[in-house]
C-alpha cells in the first residue's frame, strides 16, 4: 500500500502533542488497509493502554452509517421519497413545507431554545422538539443540528413500527457483519469519553439528547471499533449491493440540498477533492470522530479518537481538523 505519509503524520500529531489520548485509525486505497491504534484510551483516573478492539461513541457517524442509511433503503423500494413531507410520516409536525430533503440536508431552519432540556422525559423532549418552528433561512442555508437526524429517525420508527436504533441495528449493522457495533454497549468495552459531575461516560451516550431518547434517537448512541468502520468503508467504497445500491451510495456524493448549492448531501457533508474534479462524502461527530470517504477514488480514512476525555472544552481537536482534511486529500490525489 502506498504510505500517506504525511497523512499518518498529521494523525499521529495529535497523540504525541497530548492532544487526544489516543487514536484508531486507518487508511483504506482499494482494497488496500493500513491501520493503527496508539496512545491510551483514558488519562483519568489513571493512565489505560487503548486496545485494537475497543469500541468508540461515534455521536455523530451514527448519523451517516446507520440513519442516512437506513433511510435510503426505503427510499430504493419506493416506500419514501426524499421530496415527500415530514407530516406525512410525523402527523404532530404541523409545518407542511419540511421535506425529507430538508432534514436531510440540514436545510429545514428548525431550531430554537428547549427550556430545561436535559432535565426532561424522552416523551417530552420528542413532543419540545415537535414544536420547535421553522426560523429564517429554510431551504436557503445549511445549519447543522441534530434535529434533522432525530426527525428522520421518527419517519423510520412510523414506517417499521420499531425504535429507530432497533431499524438500524436489523437493517444496516447486521447485515453488514459490524458485529461489535451496538448501542448497548458494556463499559468495559468501550473508551471512556467525558468526566462529568456524575462520573466519568463509559459506555453510555456522551450527547444528551440521545441519552434521554435512547432506543427513539437517530442522531447519536452507536458505539463501534475501527474494525467494524473498515467493513462499513469498504462496503461504502466498494459495487457491493448489499443494504444500499451503488448507485444510491454515488448520489450520497452529490449536493443533494434543495437548490443544489450549499455543498451539503442526503445526511453526508461534502469536502471536493484536490483537484475539484469532484465532491467527497465525510463526517464528523463530536467525541472526535472522523470518515471520509470517495467513491470515485475508492479511498477513505477513518479517525477514532476520544478528544471529549476529560473534558469537552478541547479546541486543539477541532482546529486540527481542517488540516487533516487538506492533507489526507491532497495525499490521495497524488496516490490515486
Amino acid at each position: 500500500m502506498h504510505a500517506y505519509t504525511k497523512t499518518k503524520a498529521c494523525l499521529e500529531r495529535l497523540v504525541n502533542e497530548h492532544v487526544v489520548p489516543g487514536m484508531s485509525y486507518a487508511l483504506l486505497d482499494g482494497t488496500e488497509v493500513d491501520q493503527r491504534v496508539l496512545g491510551a484510551a483514558s488519562w483519568w483516573p489513571q493512565r489505560e493502554t487503548l486496545q485494537p478492539n475497543m469500541l468508540y461513541d461515534l455521536a455523530s457517524l451514527t448519523k451517516v452509517v446507520g440513519t442516512t442509511t437506513a433511510l435510503m433503503q426505503l427510499v430504493e423500494q419506493d416506500r419514501v421519497s426524499i421530496d415527500d413531507t415530514l407530516t406525512k410520516f410525523v402527523p404532530a409536525w404541523q409545518d407542511t413545507r419540511v421535506t425529507l430533503r430538508d432534514l436531510l440536508t440540514h436545510t429545514s431552519a428548525i431550531g430554537g431554545f428547549i427550556p430545561h432540556r436535559n432535565e426532561l422525559s424522552a416523551d417530552q423532549l420528542r413532543a419540545a422538539l415537535l414544536q420547535l418552528p421553522v426560523g429564517p433561512g429554510f431551504e436557503q442555508r445549511d445549519h447543522y443540528t441534530d434535529i434533522g437526524l432525530i426527525f428522520i429517525g421518527y419517519i423510520l420508527e412510523n414506517v417499521y413500527q420499531q425504535p429507530v436504533q432497533t431499524v438500524i441495528t436489523q437493517q444496516v449493522l447486521r447485515p453488514l457483519g459490524l458485529t461489535t457495533a451496538t448501542f448497548t454497549p458494556k463499559s468495559k468495552q468501550c473508551v471512556p469519553t467525558e468526566l462529568q459531575p456524575t462520573g466519568l461516560l463509559r459506555g453510555r451516550v456522551h450527547d444528551p439528547k440521545a441519552a434521554i431518547l435512547g432506543a427513539h434517537c437517530g442522531s447519536a448512541g452507536l458505539f463501534a471499533s475501527l474494525a467494524d468502520l473498515i467493513k462499513f468503508s469498504q462496503w461504502f467504497l466498494s459495487d457491493d449491493d448489499r443494504v444500499l445500491s451503488a448507485k444510491s451510495r454515488d448520489l450520497l456524493q452529490t449536493d443533494q440540498t434543495p437548490q443544489r448549492n450549499l455543498g451539503r448531501s442526503l445526511g453526508w457533508n461534502l469536502l471536493a477533492a484536490s483537484d475539484n474534479s469532484h465532491l467527497v462524502s465525510f463526517h464528523t461527530g463530536f467525541t472526535g470522530t472522523i470518515l471520509i470517504l470517495d467513491r470515485v477514488t475508492h479511498q477513505g480514512a477513518i479517525c477514532l479518537t476520544n478528544r471529549v476525555h476529560p473534558t469537552q472544552q478541547n479546541q486543539r481537536f477541532i482546529k486540527w481538523r481542517p488540516d487533516f482534511y487538506r492533507t489526507f486529500l491532497n495525499e490521495a490525489a497524488r496516490i490515486s
